[in-house]
C-alpha cells in the first residue's frame, strides 16, 4: 500500500462490489482498504484513520446509519454512502445521520470517483494573503473576514437571511445540506419544517449569484433532498 496516497476505507459486505470499487480506485492512485461488516469498519477506522470512508448501508452485522452515528462521535472524516436504497427518505436519513454524500446503486465510476475527489478536499474555504478566509469557485468569490461577496467581479448585495444561508451552504461545499440541516442551521431549530422558507431564499440567493438561476452553475439542487454547492 501507498502510505502517501490518499487512503480510502471501503466497508461493503458484498465482494463483487468491494472487488469492483476497490481496483477503480486503485487504478487512479488511491491507497485502499476493506472490510465486510460495520464493527471491523469502526475498528479499522479508529486504528488507521482513512481519508474518506465508502459505506454500504445494508450490513450483516449493523445498519449503515449506526455506522455513520458510531463514527461521528469521535470522527469527521468524509463518508461516501453507497446503497441500493434509492428513496429519498433513506437519502435524507443518511445525510442528517452524519454522511457527506450519497451514491445509488448501480453507479458509474466517473461518478464515484468525481464524489471522491470532493471528499478528499480538506476545506472549503482558503486563505487569501491577508490572512482572510476565502471561498472561490468560478466567479463566485466571498469573502468571509469581509462579509463581501462578488459574482464576476461585480459586488453583490445579500441580506443577513441570505448571506446565512450561502455561508453555511460554503461549509459543507462540495456536499448535499438537507432541507432540514439547512432549516435548522440558518433559522434554528424551530423551523426545521418550513421549506417554504429555504424555497423563497434560495430563488432570492440564486437571482443574485448565478447568471441563469433557472440553469444554475453554483447552488445545485438535489430532487427531494436538498441543495449542494459545487466547488470545483
Amino acid at each position: 500500500m501507498d502510505h502517501d496516497a490518499p487512503q480510502i476505507l471501503i466497508i461493503e459486505d458484498e465482494p463483487p462490489i468491494r472487488r469492483f470499487v476497490r481496483m477503480s480506485l486503485e487504478s487512479h492512485g488511491l491507497a485502499v482498504r476493506e472490510t465486510d461488516t460495520g464493527e471491523r469498519g469502526i475498528g479499522q477506522a479508529a486504528d488507521a484513520p482513512p481519508d474518506v470512508v465508502i459505506l454500504d448501508l445494508g450490513l450483516p452485522d449493523r445498519d449503515g446509519l449506526d455506522v455513520i452515528r458510531a463514527l461521528r462521535e469521535w470522527s469527521q472524516v468524509p463518508i461516501i454512502v453507497l446503497s441500493a436504497r434509492g428513496r429519498e427518505s433513506d437519502k435524507i436519513s443518511a445525510l442528517d445521520a452524519g454522511a457527506d454524500d450519497y451514491l445509488t446503486k448501480p453507479f458509474g465510476v466517473g461518478e464515484l470517483l468525481a464524489r471522491v475527489r470532493v471528499a478528499l478536499r480538506h476545506s472549503a474555504a482558503t486563505t487569501s494573503p491577508n490572512g482572510e478566509a476565502v471561498f472561490e469557485v468560478g466567479g463566485l468569490r466571498v469573502d468571509l473576514g469581509r462579509r463581501t461577496v462578488h459574482v464576476d467581479g461585480v459586488e453583490q448585495h445579500l441580506t443577513p437571511t441570505e448571506y446565512r444561508l450561502l455561508t453555511t451552504l460554503i461549509r459543507h461545499a462540495g456536499k448535499v445540506v438537507t432541507h432540514r440541516q439547512l432549516l435548522k442551521e440558518v433559522w434554528g431549530p424551530d423551523s426545521v419544517f418550513e421549506n417554504q422558507y429555504l424555497r423563497v431564499y434560495m430563488g432570492q440567493l440564486r437571482r443574485k449569484i448565478e447568471s441563469d438561476p433557472a440553469r444554475p452553475r453554483y447552488l445545485k439542487t438535489e430532487a427531494g433532498v436538498g441543495y449542494r454547492l459545487v466547488d470545483e
